[in-house]
Formats: C-alpha cells, sequence, structure tokens
C-alpha cells in the first residue's frame, strides 16, 4: 500500500505546530462522544424513537462497522486528498451529521447519520494519528502520543460516560449530539490556521475495488456477529451462523486476493516485516478486550446491580482518567526523557489491571462507589501505561510508505478485541446468571426453616402496610425470587471481572512467547541476510588447474 510521504514538516512556527496537536486531539473528542452515546442513552432513544431492540441494534452495528472500513479506508484515502484536509472534512461532517441527529427521532434517518459518523470517526483516528508522527521527529514522538490518546483512548473510556451521563438526566439524549456540534467547530478551526507537515503524494494506483469490498463485507458480518451473537445464543440462531461463514469466507478471499495482487491491494504485506508492529499488533486485541471488557462491566455493574443512575454510572468512571493521564505522562517521561525501552511499562500496566479486576470480582449488591473506587483508579493507572507502550512499539519501526496503513490495521485489531472482549462477558454474564438461579434456586425451598421464617417476615411486613394476607404470601414469594436472582447476577459480575483477570494470566505466557519467537525469526532473516554469498565463476572464464608436485630436495 502506498500513502502520502512527509517530506518537509514545516516546524519554522511553533505556535502553530502546537494547534496542529490541539485541533487533532479536539477532533479525536468528537469520535469519543459519538462512538459511546449509546452506552447509557439506550433506554432514552428507544422510547423517543418507538424502535425495537432488533431496530436500534442497527445504530451500534452501523456505526461500529463502518468505523472499521474507515480504518481500512484511510490510508487510501491518503494518498488522494491531502491528509489535512481530509481531517477536517472528516471532523465537519461529524459535526453536522450529529446536529442532524439532535433534531430527528427518524429511526432510518439515525441509522443513516451513524453510518456516516462511523465512518468519518475510523478517517478521523488514523489521518490524525499519522499527521502527528509525519509533522513531529520520532524522538517526541512519546508525549505526543500521549497527548493523542487522551482524545481517542481516555476520552471514550471515562469523560464521555460522565459527560452522557450528566447530560441524560438533566437534559435529553440529543444534547449527546447536540454537544459534539461546537467541539467539531472548534477543531475544524483550529486545524485551519495551524501548521502541518508538507506532503509529497507517491505514484498513485488504481483503486482495488474488489479488495476492499471482500473487507468491508468481512468487517460488517463480524460486527453483526460479535455484536449481536450473545442476544441470540449465537449459533442457535441460523442468522448468526450464515453471517459467520460469510465473514469467515469474505476475509479469506480478501487474503487471498491481496497474495495474487502482489502488494497492489489494501493490505500492505511489508507491515508485517517489523518483529515490533507484529507483536503490538497481535497485542491489541488483548488490550482491546481489557479496555473495551472493562469499561462495559463497570457501569453495566452499577447500574444493574446497584441502581445507580446515568450520572451516577458515568461518574463512576471520571476519576480513573485522571490516573490515565498521568500514567499516559510518565510513560511518555520514562520512554522519551529517560530512554526506558516501550516494553519494559507494558508488564506494570498488565499487573495493574489484573489487580484491579480481581478487587472489583469482590463487589456485592452492597458495594458503593467507595468500595470500587480504589479499583478503578489502579484500572486506569494501568491503562495508561499499556497503551502507550504498545502504540510506541508499533509504530516507531514504520517508515513513511506503511505508517497510515499500520495505524488502520493496529485499530482495527483493538476495535475487534474489544468486540470480542465484550461479546465474551456478554456471553459470560448470561449463562452464569441462568446457572445460578437455577443453583439457588434448587437450593431456596418453601420448606426450610430460613426461607419459611423470611417469607413469613416479609409478607407480615407488607400486610401490615395494607395488604391482604393471600396477596402478601404471592408478593413476599416474588420478592424472595428477585433477591435471588439479584444474587445471581452479582455472582455472574464477579466472574466476569476474574475472567478479565484471567485473561492477562493466561494471554502473558502466550504473548511473551510470541515475542521470544519472533525476535529469533528476526535474527534468522538477518543473518540469512547479511551472510555473505559464494561468487559464482562464469561458465566462459577458463579455469587454470596445476598438477599438485613434492617439492625436490
Amino acid at each position: 500500500m502506498t500513502t502520502a510521504v512527509a517530506t518537509a514538516p514545516s516546524r519554522d512556527r511553533p505556535a502553530t505546530g502546537a494547534l496542529l496537536v490541539a485541533g487533532i486531539v479536539l477532533a479525536t473528542l468528537t469520535e469519543a462522544i459519538a462512538s459511546t452515546v449509546l452506552s447509557l442513552g439506550r433506554g432514552d432513544i428507544i422510547g423517543d424513537t418507538y424502535a425495537t431492540p432488533d431496530e436500534f441494534a442497527w445504530l451500534d452495528i452501523g456505526y461500529t462497522a463502518l468505523k472499521l472500513i474507515g480504518f481500512m479506508a484511510a490510508p487510501l484515502l491518503m494518498n488522494r486528498v491531502n491528509p489535512l484536509n481530509l481531517i477536517i472534512g472528516s471532523t465537519l461532517i461529524m459535526g453536522m451529521t450529529c446536529g442532524i441527529a439532535a433534531v430527528t427521532a427518524r429511526l432510518d434517518l439515525l441509522i443513516a447519520l451513524r453510518l456516516v459518523q462511523g465512518f468519518s470517526g475510523g478517517i478521523l483516528l488514523v489521518g490524525g494519528q499519522t499527521t502527528i508522527f509525519f509533522a513531529y521527529p520520532r524522538s517526541r514522538q512519546p508525549i505526543l502520543q500521549a497527548l493523542f490518546a487522551m482524545g481517542s483512548v481516555v476520552a471514550p473510556a471515562t469523560l464521555a460516560p460522565a459527560l452522557q451521563g450528566w447530560l441524560l438526566d438533566s437534559q435529553s439524549w440529543t444534547w449527546i449530539f447536540f454537544s459534539i456540534v461546537p467541539v467539531a467547530l472548534a477543531a475544524a478551526g483550529v486545524l485551519l490556521i495551524a501548521d502541518s507537515p508538507m506532503f509529497a503524494k507517491a505514484a498513485q494506483r488504481p483503486f482495488d475495488w474488489i479488495g476492499f469490498s471482500l473487507i468491508s463485507v468481512a468487517l460488517f458480518c463480524l460486527t453483526y456477529v460479535f455484536s449481536q451473537g450473545s442476544r441470540w445464543d449465537w449459533f442457535e440462531e441460523p442468522r448468526i451462523l450464515w453471517l459467520t461463514v460469510v465473514g469467515a469466507a469474505a476475509l479469506l478471499a480478501f487474503l487471498a486476493q491481496q497474495v495474487l495482487a502482489k502488494g497492489q491491494g489494501p493490505l500492505d504485506f511489508t507491515l508485517f516485516k517489523s518483529e515490533d508492529f507484529c507483536f503490538a499488533f497481535i497485542v491489541s486485541f488483548v488490550a482491546g478486550a481489557a479496555l473495551f471488557g472493562s469499561a462495559f462491566l463497570i457501569p453495566s455493574f452499577a447500574v444493574s446491580v446497584l441502581a445507580f443512575t446515568p450520572t451516577d454510572a458515568g461518574q463512576l468512571l471520571l476519576p480513573s482518567g485522571a490516573l490515565f493521564i498521568g500514567s499516559l505522562l510518565v510513560a511518555a517521561f520514562l520512554v522519551q526523557v529517560r530512554r526506558v525501552p516501550p516494553v519494559a511499562t507494558v508488564p506494570f500496566g498488565i499487573l495493574m489491571i489484573m489487580a484491579a479486576m480481581w478487587m472489583l470480582s469482590g463487589s456485592s449488591s452492597e458495594s458503593g462507589a467507595d468500595d470500587m473506587m480504589a479499583a478503578i483508579l489502579l484500572r486506569g493507572f494501568g491503562l495508561g501505561f499499556l497503551f502507550l507502550s504498545i502504540t510506541l512499539i508499533a509504530f516507531s519501526n514504520l517508515n513513511s510508505l506503511n505508517l497510515a496503513a499500520g495505524i488502520g490495521f493496529f485499530n482495527t485489531g483493538r476495535q475487534l478485541g474489544g468486540l470480542i472482549g465484550v461479546a465474551a462477558l456478554q456471553t459470560l454474564i448470561d449463562h452464569n446468571v441462568a446457572a445460578n438461579v437455577a443453583v439457588l434456586g434448587a437450593n431456596v425451598t418453601a420448606g426450610g426453616p430460613a426461607v419459611g421464617e423470611r417469607l413469613t417476615k416479609t409478607a407480615a411486613m407488607l400486610a401490615a402496610r395494607g395488604m391482604d394476607t393471600a396477596t402478601a404470601g404471592r408478593a413476599a414469594t416474588s420478592l424472595l425470587g428477585r433477591v435471588v436472582t439479584g444474587q445471581s447476577t452479582v455472582i455472574a459480575f464477579d466472574t466476569a471481572f476474574n475472567a478479565v483477570a484471567l485473561l492477562f494470566v493466561i494471554a502473558a505466557p502466550v504473548l511473551v512467547a510470541i515475542k521470544i519467537g519472533l525476535s529469533r525469526y528476526a535474527k534468522v532473516r538477518s543473518a540469512r541476510r547479511l551472510r555473505p554469498s559464494t561468487p559464482m565463476v562464469p561458465l566462459h572464464t577458463p579455469v587454470l588447474r596445476r598438477s599438485f608436485r613434492p617439492e625436490r630436495a
């Protein structure tokens, strides 16, 4: 894949150079808010649009699928459009579509707008990060990538839910979309006056519509399967089975077509010659599962078990944002100033996330924000060390020709890892709730003395408040059933928190083995490349032969 090459970044005006980074971070904030709008506003949007759960699901599926397709399309578009203009255009499109979404309740129009928002968001993230790499030398990338991560990773994980919860409780879901419009206008305005690198475009080649269509079909099918598989009990539903088959077939066909295209398609095989990128690309799946999975579990537990309001649930993760930003800056300082290898901070991030999930696995229905806060803060601190490190590992050794493609693939891996992680946790919770209800229900029988005493006290309390005896007895039984279901849900969430911790227990040795294997393969390949070849004697050159004769005394 050939993309735009930065030949002469202009650094004569430091102020406008700082504006470039500020504008890109503001632009990524629009994607952060738009990508998480459905996490807390689901019920309000369903009520106002009169949508069924199946119809509403397309708002999420369309955004995520087109975002993944945008990751793949961004490097191709950057070779045809000036990257800075591409970022500005995508930002304005994001703001315009969010403004329209705020004033309509038509479901079909909202779905179309979410498709455009997802595609624009994917281009924003890849184009913005690539431009920062082109505009500044590699020695300054640690702190710059930490700043970029504040908008692309920290904001959707911590800041956006808090803002959305407050807007839902004080205004309505339309204000979430309204809030994106001024941010998009401000980002576009800053980028218009900012300094930018001078891009020299490489020779263009025909757009590979076949390869792009195949990967688009594959990503769309996989997004639907991972997003909706848990709702339909996976392969028990023929629709999920067929979409899985079609998605896998399209992915295999894409890979085969790219091999036959010999480097002329969307897939840039030169990326995988870099040992560091291969390792970071694999780690991106695990990191995405940890980030999106834990960000899904904590608010869901707060809302469904602890009965938090959207505002309280959104603010639950807000304090961890400060620790997240702090660890990003600490990691950037260690790498940029102290010259610590980026891979050295990865174990600290993994251990902190594991410890945080293990601490959360002890939560109960009586837990509150104060009980969970230590684990949430530790999680935020660990994520900063993990994400900045794998970003620097992935892109530091890529050249200007394949950098944009590498960023697109890395973001695709992280997003797919997040989809897989959330789908697995949803399935785990659903199955565990059903199993726990069966186990607890089998031990809560009417003949037990403790159960009988509980039912008697509850019925007497209800009768004292005006219920007749028969109704009070039935209500007491119903309340006991709700308690059993609630306790089953608590146990299921605790199991899910443990599962995220165990993910790293299993993944860590596997990743270490992969890293060792890639290092050995790189050394062997380097040795073969440096090994001097035996000179070949031309066929037409006469060979002088001399017979061996012993010397005379």
